[in-house]
């Protein structure tokens, strides 16, 4: 079962916002290769507001997602793509249905 989780917002820079599609498009296959994420969803909240809503079975699983490859490549693109800096919120999942 998950008990953590990430809501993770980005705001695309202006004119940014396939860039930013495209993005969370490539990220699927780095997810797919971590065992303790799941699920993972890429989200569009609105025009250019984004968001990965993750969920895992531990800390320690989330952490190794966090320090992952879609971690490094969001911190890399960040100042391309974002208006700000992601705002990541860390979750404790009180219940769930996978």
């Amino acid at each position: 079962m998950a008990t953590k989780a990430l809501l993770v917002r980005l705001e695309a820079k202006s004119g940014k916002e396939d860039a930013v599609e495209e993005f969370l498009l490539s990220a699927l296959p780095l997810v797919e290769r971590e065992p303790g994420t799941k699920p993972w969803f890429a989200v569009r909240f609105g025009p250019s507001t984004y968001g990965i809503i993750d969920a895992f079975p531990d800390d320690a699983a989330r952490t190794a997602h966090l320090n992952g490859a879609v971690g490094q490549a969001l911190g890399a693109r960040a100042d391309e793509l974002f208006a700000a800096p992601p705002e990541i919120s860390e979750l404790d999942v009180l219940a769930a249905k996978l």
